[in-house]
């Protein structure tokens, strides 16, 4: 009996979403030529600040696939608080597409963590801001201890399922990498890990099945590697599917009971022509909506808990 035809199609997939995460690893900066976006990026004057930290992870709705237009919404515009780690682990201005040097084996557009952090940004400035965001001073010269920088950590791969995520695979290894990395270099603490994935996962029922128990697992031994075990995870319900599965998947994600993990529901956002990807006017939305669910876990913390990253 033959194979079903789609079996090559995956295997082809999960070797270039791992050839992506071994890239990850341990990047040399020869891999880089001055054409990629890693080189042509600026070091921020804020590198070696303390930043309030934000691990990017899952696949392609999370690396981003909204097209890019011209001019670029304001939200997608660089700001010099906000700060990416490029994947040679150098702090540089962050500016669309975020994971072009990350998710190196499709074409990155805009995903929903610019505008995430836009908001946030936007939240610290402003006293009448429900959220407990330290607020910054007006000073604007790069010393000044009470402005908020930000540091987005980029690690979603395209493709990926979530068994390639699991503790001992390339890709959570590089994750986990990438985010002492990131509290290393300069300081700083983690805010939370935005988490969209789990469209591969719709393809085989028996993938969609353990899906709920594979998702439990990665957030437990994410906290133990990180140090971190009150880290909040924002994971977003899927909006669309490869396969025939979906409801499973967003049922086990809506089913996992666990302390600071959020789900934010991105169904019924537009989807582009592909009716997999998000267009980016829904990127722009779900930015917005992590934002806000990140506000509201925040402001219902203990104020005294929720200190600037410098403190």
């Amino acid at each position: 009996m033959k194979p079903p035809a789609r079996r090559p199609l995956l295997g082809l997939l999960a070797a270039a979403a791992l050839l992506s995460c071994l890239l990850l690893l341990a990047p040399p900066p020869r891999l880089f030529p001055s054409s990629s976006s890693s080189a042509r990026a600026p070091t921020s004057p804020y590198a070696h600040r303390p930043k309030l930290l934000f691990l990017l992870a899952g696949q392609s709705n999370m690396a981003g696939r909204g097209a890019p237009t011209s001019p670029l919404p304001a939200p997608y515009l660089p700001h010099p608080r906000l700060l990416r780690l490029a994947a040679d682990r150098r702090w540089v201005a962050a500016s669309p597409p975020l994971h072009a040097d990350i998710d190196t084996h499709k074409t990155c557009g805009l995903g929903p963590a610019m505008p995430f952090a836009h908001r946030l940004l936007l939240s610290s400035s402003s006293p009448s801001s429900p959220s407990s965001l330290p607020a910054p001073s007006t000073v604007s010269d790069p010393g000044g201890e009470d402005l908020l920088v930000l540091g987005l950590v980029p690690c979603a791969v395209g493709g990926t399922r979530i068994w390639m995520w699991a503790r001992g695979q390339p890709l959570y290894e590089a994750a986990v990498a990438r985010a002492r990395a990131a509290v290393a270099g300069g300081g700083g603490a983690l805010g939370a890990v935005l988490w969209f994935q789990g469209e591969s996962d719709t393809i085989e029922v028996d993938d969609a099945r353990a899906y709920g128990g594979k998702m439990e697992r990665l957030v437990a031994d994410l906290r133990e590697d990180l140090g971190s075990p009150n880290l909040l995870v924002i994971q977003v319900g899927l909006a669309s599917g490869e396969g025939n599965y979906t409801d499973i998947v967003r049922d086990a994600q809506r089913s996992i009971n666990l302390p600071n993990v959020i789900l934010v529901d991105a169904m019924g956002l537009p989807l582009s022509d592909d009716q997999l990807h998000l267009s980016t006017e829904a990127q722009l939305r779900l930015g917005e909506m992590l934002a806000q669910a990140y506000l509201e876990f925040e402001s219902s913390r203990d104020p005294k808990a929720i200190e600037s990253p410098h403190q």
